[in-house]
């Protein structure tokens, strides 16, 4: 590798960190946070565009790892790499970084130093998540992830934000302590925090079934709350209310549904099996009873709080039917979610902050004022709701189709209805907003349309749901080698553990073998 391949996972970590430091030690003056964090997310950006630009989509394994001792005992080592299933989360990740600043701009008006700072903290800790493969590494970086964000919800929540904080703190943290109880177990059994020796571990059958259990669930555990899924969303959508705009992109999902790939089917697939039809009853009742709740809201903030337990609520259906198109399906729901609420949170934030409310009774009519504004929020609906051509079509055919061949027809139909239920509210809610009876905001407010500094934001991303609803092969080409042999470790008896149990419809390997000779 060259010197660049070896450090680049470095730098990517490093980057973020440095500008928070430097963020926090300059005065705070003016915009200058804003200009040093926003120069600090877009390098951090480009740091992350070297992933795909040289990453060898052919090969198996981890690419541009890196395995330095760290502290000799315990054995922590310093070890980090990306695959296909990690790849474009670390781009996804430093996309919105630049999106988060923009969208924070003139929202956060007082003490910007703190928050850019912390939101640059938050950066490091999720480029972490993602690049971890020692456990203990791994889960510093989780618990990094849970302070900046916690903070932040307190220190700028719109009207109760430190309640909402320490809910959103309790209900993350309090899982993670179980999940430290799990990893230690295992370290203490193997003498190993590293993923792929503890992976071939379990693999072997070394380890004692019954306690392996308990591990694997207290994984799962931490991470279900983390994504969420139901019953444990509580914490969603005080947070989705309070939750400053950029900070609300990367709340929810990504880091839960990644672990859940990752570190509870990739490292436990016995284990994952046998919790398969248990999961997939919660994944299909939290679609269904997220988009009933999205329904009856009447502000805008709690509906995309229950829309997001409704869809990924779908992705975690498409992890747990156990299939390698379900898997590939799912990891792009992630990416293509990271985008398209991105641009909602942004669009959203706009609407807010011209007019002082996110009960959509009040508004109406706003398409007239803002036309802009109301053609991206339209196509951004669109993308959300699955329209074929845009991003969000892909990944849902995908995951309800491995559900209907692979998993269960009755649980497609399910899945299916819901998001028929999400389309509703979604269009629902862009009527009430733009069209219709003017509302009294529409009325008594003018406003001015989007400026050139949310145009910039919002256009790459409207591209972008195109081009992936148009051109998935880009994305899926590395993505379909992380869900295979990385996952599938090249072991037999790996590959055995994957079929499902009767209860579920279907054949996993017969699945797999389809897919396998369709590439």
């Amino acid at each position: 590798m060259t010197t660049i391949d070896q450090s680049i996972l470095t730098l990517i970590l490093l980057v973020p960190l440095a500008g928070a430091v430097l963020v926090a030690l300059l005065p705070d003056r003016g915009k200058l946070p804003n200009w040093i964090a926003l120069l600090t997310a877009l390098l951090s950006f480009g740091l992350t565009l070297h992933l795909p630009a040289h990453f060898i989509a052919g090969a198996n394994g981890f690419q541009f790892e890196i395995n330095h001792v760290w502290i000799e005992n315990p054995a922590i080592f310093y070890h980090v790499g990306v695959d296909g299933l990690s790849l474009w989360l670390v781009v996804l990740t430093g996309l919105l970084a630049p999106v988060g600043v923009l969208a924070s701009w003139n929202a956060i008006k007082e003490r910007r130093k703190v928050y850019y700072a912390l939101f640059l903290v938050q950066q490091t800790a999720m480029f972490g998540v993602f690049i971890s493969l020692d456990l203990m590494v791994y889960y510093g970086f989780w618990e990094l992830s849970l302070v900046p964000m916690a903070i932040l919800i307190a220190m700028y929540g719109r009207k109760d934000g430190p309640k909402a904080a320490v809910k959103f703190f309790l209900f993350t943290f309090i899982p993670s302590a179980p999940l430290l109880v799990a990893i230690l177990w295992l370290y203490a059994r193997t003498g190993s925090f590293d993923f792929a020796t503890l992976q071939a571990a379990v693999v072997s059958g070394s380890l004692p079934a019954g306690p392996l259990c308990w591990v694997a669930l207290a994984f799962l555990f931490a991470f279900a709350v983390k994504v969420p899924v139901f019953p444990l969303h509580g914490w969603l959508a005080d947070t989705f209310s309070e939750a400053p705009v950029a900070m609300a992109m990367v709340v929810a999902g990504k880091l839960g549904l990644y672990s859940m790939l990752r570190f509870h089917v990739g490292l436990f697939p016995d284990q994952a099996r046998a919790i398969a039809p248990l999961m997939i009853a919660l994944t299909v009742i939290g679609i269904l009873y997220g988009a009933c709740l999205a329904l009856v809201q009447r502000d805008f903030w709690r509906l995309i709080a229950f829309a997001t337990v409704s869809h990924f609520s779908l992705t975690t259906l498409g992890i747990y039917g156990l299939t390698f198109t379900g898997w590939d399906g799912a990891i792009y729901q992630i990416l293509n979610q990271g985008v398209i609420e991105g641009a909602l949170f942004v669009l959203l934030g706009v609407l807010e902050t011209r007019y002082g409310s996110s009960q959509i009774a009040a508004y109406g009519g706003v398409a007239s004022k803002l036309p802009r504004t109301a053609t991206f929020f339209v196509i951004t609906a669109l993308a959300m709701i699955g329209l074929p051509m845009l991003n969000g079509f892909v990944g849902e055919f995908l995951i309800l189709s491995s559900t209907f061949t692979g998993v269960s027809r009755s649980w497609a139909f399910a899945a299916t209805l819901g998001v028929i239920l999400g389309a509703t509210y979604m269009l629902w809610l862009v009527q009430r907003l733009f069209y219709g009876p003017d509302g009294e905001l529409a009325t008594m407010k003018p406003a001015t349309d989007l400026h050139f500094r949310e145009l910039a934001v919002l256009v790459p991303l409207v591209v972008l749901m195109l081009v992936m609803g148009l051109a998935p092969s880009i994305w899926m080409s590395t993505i379909e080698k992380g869900v295979t042999p990385p996952q599938v470790k090249g072991a037999a008896a790996l590959h055995e553990t994957l079929s499902p149990k009767p209860v579920i419809a279907g054949s996993v390997l017969n699945a797999s073998s389809r897919l396998e000779a369709q590439r």
